[in-house]
């Protein structure tokens, strides 16, 4: 009977994430494979699904939308925070990404989009949020 990936395996695959133009953006194919346990919130759900049912051996690539892989990018996850809020020190530039602190304690990464006069526009969506991507994998090890 041939073993194949399950909601709960421990997974020793190789994968590689790349934006639908072929751009690679994260790959281990070139070297050491990973090991995943699923539903333990190593990857993504949605790319845990792409797994399940695959075999030892096995190589597979999906194209996902942008709901099936990272999520659409949602427009309430961007928010202005004024500059005077930010530590002393920080480095408030585009294209940064700090950790801010949510009122109930748990912290965020955001992107600094922009910054204006009095504000930045930081971008707590995903950085993959909103982009079609492939999702190449190729199974090596299932426990």
């Amino acid at each position: 009977m041939t073993q194949t990936v399950q909601p709960d395996s421990l997974v020793t695959l190789h994968y590689r994430i790349s934006l639908d133009n072929g751009q690679p953006l994260i790959s281990t194919f070139e070297a050491q494979p990973a090991t995943m346990h699923l539903g333990q919130g190593d990857i993504a759900p949605t790319l845990e699904r792409c797994l399940a049912g695959l075999a030892v051996g096995e190589r597979h690539s999906f194209e996902l939308a942008p709901e099936n892989a990272f999520g659409a990018h949602r427009a309430e996850l961007v928010e202005k925070v004024r500059l005077e809020d930010f530590p002393d020190g920080a480095e408030v530039e585009p294209m940064v990404i700090m950790e801010f602190t949510a009122p109930d304690g748990s912290r965020y990464p955001g992107l600094i989009r922009e910054v204006l006069d009095t504000h930045a526009v930081i971008d707590f969506n995903h950085p993959l949020a909103g982009k079609p991507i492939r999702f190449e994998v190729q199974i090596i090890g299932i426990n």
